[in-house]
């Protein structure tokens, strides 16, 4: 058996939510579920719609009429209809508290700070909604944000969702055809956006991509601008543009929440969009934030005492997800800039100035912290820190290791995986149970998580595909512009029919958690045997010199090779000797057929504008195929050295 890195005290059991939780389920329902994360999870699945009834009492959720029934039609699982009697809205329930405490607060890189309450935000909310009224925004409209994550993202968010309009956002470092290949096609009626944004010790204009956004998209009806880099924007480029407090209606102050159908649709996400124009997936208000609190409040343990953290751009899902922590009375800290300002020491200062209690960030800031030589243990205090979530890529044994040994020997490390498919997570942390070094604490709650073999056959402790066999509320509506669900039921349910197949190439550990390889459309198959890509970033990670890497599958001679790219520190030249050390930590940890055929250095990995590395367009890059759009990535331009390498054609 693995010795867990980490294991939750007694006392931190006791006082868990998640714990209470399980205390009310057994009133409530006679129960005697133990204090075991396992038979909590089993009855959440066995008994969904016991369980989630009992998320929406414990969460103490906003609405009108009766929960019962919970679920009708759950034998079909896009079908599934989940509260059809109640209505509900969801900034209702994310602006329960009218006080002074902090909601909101807004770092920048430059170093500028602002803060808002819980009752100046509603305040701000009611102005902003009032004037999107008198535009003529109405339950079901859409409105756009091309927006750095700063407060009067979430007030815009907040107004139009209050109203039952559907809010969808982009980060500012999205390109023009970026935005428009989205935002085009769900025509939205306004548009919010922001002069600029700071990154990287830069003043970014977006005026000029702005106009020609509202020139392309003929259903924008208004742009409001909000003055970030500039006191005075010129807006007289910008048809249709007012200033952002100019359109405010100062006069209002009470919101008039719409409370509509607990499937009325919330948000519009979108795939990456790198193997064609991205899909716009639709998520419900009811589902989005049933699922927000369960995980927020029994899975990260969060509530009103605590200041909540993620690392995110509006253009990520994650940031949909933080801003529901308003749901639970935390206080929500914004960062809008570059992760690795002032060396990475701007945000592990924000975790001591602000009192941040739960840290969301990614593998890759962690592995730079490491490379870089900081010992946040050392140089900072980190006296409120309770948790560290990471997403967005598989968190290494290395990683694991870091964060013990340097950031904090006594918190809990959290990898959670799911996706902007359903808004939330199938895997994730939990605050009761231990946590082993590379491994995804526990399932979700309520989510009927399995691995399955190609035959559809649930397998233990074997790599497989992770599948959800049992509907949740969090499904997604559909697909924009996909009105008989062709493309909605082709993305999840055409492998295994009725059960979700998300995508993910994954492992059920002898411990309960799970192990995330990769997507299963970039696993690595040489001979037949399937490889995920994480199985190898794994161990080159560990491999002194290596910044990052990125691996793929090559056709090669009626089979697959493996080529794996190297970033390497840069003051180093990729040698003979260098190679056989990633070969070797490779071969030792893994098997002989991880061991790539290629190793080639490259100056840059090509990651999409949400951070994630982009196997399958650079495998098509190799193998002389199209990258159907460029402008799903953050740096379209590392492509090219792909295609150049020579080594390649031997």
């Amino acid at each position: 058996m693995i010795t867990p890195l980490w294991t939750p005290s007694p006392q931190r059991i006791a006082d868990a939510r998640i714990t209470a939780f399980a205390k009310f389920v057994n009133q409530s329902y006679g129960l005697a579920l133990g204090p075991d994360y396992a038979s909590v999870h089993q009855w959440s699945i066995q008994e969904p719609e016991q369980f989630w009834a009992a998320v929406w009492n414990f969460c103490e959720v906003i609405g009108d009429g009766p929960i019962d029934p919970v679920l009708l039609d759950g034998e079909r699982f896009a079908g599934a209809r989940w509260f059809p009697e109640v209505r509900l809205n969801f900034a209702e329930n994310l602006l329960r508290r009218r006080d002074t405490k902090p909601a909101l607060v807004s770092l920048l890189e430059n170093g500028e700070r602002r803060e808002i309450g819980y009752g100046d935000l509603y305040l701000r909310v009611a102005q902003l909604a009032a004037s999107l009224r008198a535009q003529g925004v109405v339950a079901g409209d859409r409105v756009a944000g091309f927006m750095p994550n700063i407060i009067e993202a979430v007030i815009a968010m907040l107004a139009s969702t209050s109203i039952g309009a559907v809010w969808s956002s982009c980060s500012p470092d999205f390109g023009i055809n970026g935005v428009v290949d989205r935002f085009g096609q769900i025509k939205p009626k306004i548009l919010f956006a922001a002069d600029g944004y700071f990154y990287n010790g830069k003043t970014c204009d977006s005026m000029d991509r702005v106009a020609s956004i509202v020139e392309q998209i003929g259903s924008i009806e208004r742009v409001v601008v909000l003055p970030l880099t500039c006191p005075s924007p010129d807006l007289s480029g910008i048809g249709k543009a007012v200033a952002f407090d100019d359109f405010l209606d100062t006069s209002a102050q009470v919101i008039n929440f719409a409370r509509q159908p607990f499937s009325h649709p919330l948000y519009i996400m979108y795939s990456s969009g790198t193997t064609g124009a991205p899909k716009c997936i639709v998520h419900s208000a009811g589902g989005s934030l049933m699922q927000h609190l369960k995980e927020h409040q029994l899975h990260v343990d969060l509530g009103p005492d605590d200041v909540f953290f993620y690392f995110t751009t509006c253009g990520w899902m994650m940031w949909n997800w933080l801003a529901s922590g308003l749901a639970s009375g935390a206080t929500l800290v914004l960062y809008d800039g570059s992760p690795f300002a002032a060396e990475g020491a701007r945000l592990l200062d924000a975790i001591d100035n602000e009192g941040i209690t739960v840290f969301g960030t990614s593998p890759k800031f962690l592995a730079a912290l490491e490379k870089s030589g900081r010992q946040p243990a050392r140089s900072h205090s980190l006296a409120t820190l309770r948790t560290i979530l990471s997403t967005g890529s598989p968190l290494s044994h290395q990683n694991f290791a870091f964060v013990y040994r340097d950031f904090k020997a006594d918190v809990c490390l959290s990898s959670i995986s799911g996706g902007t498919d359903i808004l939330s997570c199938f895997v994730g942390g939990c605050p009761i149970l231990p946590v082993y070094p590379g491994e995804i604490q526990a399932p979700g709650l309520g989510m009927s998580v399995e691995i399955w073999d190609e035959n559809g056959q649930a397998v233990s402790q074997e790599k497989g595909e992770l599948v959800c066999s049992r509907p949740f509320p969090c499904t997604p509506i559909g697909f924009w512009n996909d009105s008989n669900g062709n493309r909605y039921h082709k993305a999840y349910f055409q492998r295994f029919e009725n059960v979700w197949a998300h995508g993910d190439y994954g492992e059920l550990t002898e411990n309960g958690g799970y192990i995330i390889h990769g997507r299963s459309d970039a696993v690595l198959n040489p001979g037949g045997v399937r490889i995920g890509t994480a199985e190898i970033y794994r161990q080159v990670e560990k491999v002194e010199g290596v910044v990052e890497s990125i691996v793929i599958a090559q056709q090669w001679q009626d089979d697959v090779r493996v080529v794996l790219f190297v970033v390497l520190e840069s003051n180093l030249a990729l040698n003979d000797d260098l190679r056989a050390c990633i070969r070797d930590s490779i071969r030792d940890n893994t098997t002989p057929r991880h061991v790539p055929a290629k190793i080639l250095q490259v100056a840059d990995v090509p990651r999409t504008l949400s951070g994630k590395i982009v196997e399958l367009a650079v495998r098509n890059v190799v193998q002389g195929e199209p990258v159907n759009n460029m402008d799903a990535l953050a740096n379209p331009e590392a492509l090219e050295q792909y295609r150049d390498l020579i080594e390649l054609k031997t």
